[in-house]
């Protein structure tokens, strides 16, 4: 437990270091490509008048785009205070202050806190957790109809790019890393709980998927 609590510290940490960048990056250039793959997979899938939950929603921009669109109500957890910063003053910039509310924390630690939502996001956060399994079944919890997530592709590409950012945090000492987890697992672990998969497209390095219940 001392190793997981100390690497959510530490994610916390870099993101809140990324975070003002973050933001200036999204209202210059808008989503990235997974990003447009997922508000394309969302579309489909439907979130009119849903309810939203982001883990690891950072500046919060994909939430509130999905606010502007027509969904009701967001909820944004994240573990880097200044992520969160962002987003309140970019909520309030969007007038969207009344419809929005912001945890810091872990949502595998507070899960229990947090209401079910409509649909539940997950955008480059399964990486970013070792126990790729507590989360996924955490948030299916708390999903009531749809669940929409992007990870990295399990590639020889992807896989290296682990095997550097390990050695770069144990060379500097650091206990943030990133993990690849099997797909093929994460698909499973979905499937099992009920949900068929409505949607999927991919970059080079990440894979967009959102998963609808039956």
């Amino acid at each position: 437990m001392a190793g997981c609590c100390s690497h959510a510290r530490a994610t916390g940490r870099l993101f809140s270091f990324f975070a003002p960048r973050y933001r200036r990056r999204f209202e210059k250039k808008g989503p990235e490509p997974s990003q447009k793959h997922l508000l394309t997979g969302l579309e489909q899938a439907g979130f009119a008048d849903a309810s939203l939950l982001e883990i690891g929603c950072g500046v919060g921009y994909l939430h509130q785009t999905l606010l502007g669109r027509g969904a009701s109500s967001a909820v944004g957890i994240d573990l880097a205070p200044r992520m969160l910063a962002e987003a309140r003053q970019w909520a309030r910039d969007r007038q969207l202050q009344g419809r929005t509310q912001y945890i810091e924390g872990d949502f595998t630690e507070c899960a229990d806190d947090i209401e079910a939502a409509d649909i539940t996001l997950l955008d480059k956060v399964v990486c970013c957790y070792p126990d790729a399994d507590s989360l996924i079944h955490k948030t299916l919890d708390k999903t009531r109809r749809v669940i929409a997530l992007t990870y990295p592709r399990d590639r020889m590409f992807t896989r290296a790019g682990e095997l550097i950012m390990l050695w770069i945090t144990k060379v500097f000492r650091f206990d943030f890393r990133g993990y690849v987890h099997n797909p093929a697992q994460i698909e499973q672990w979905i499937r099992e709980e009920g949900y068929r998969k409505s949607f999927q497209d991919q970059t080079t390095l990440w894979l967009t998927q959102v998963y609808v219940r039956q």
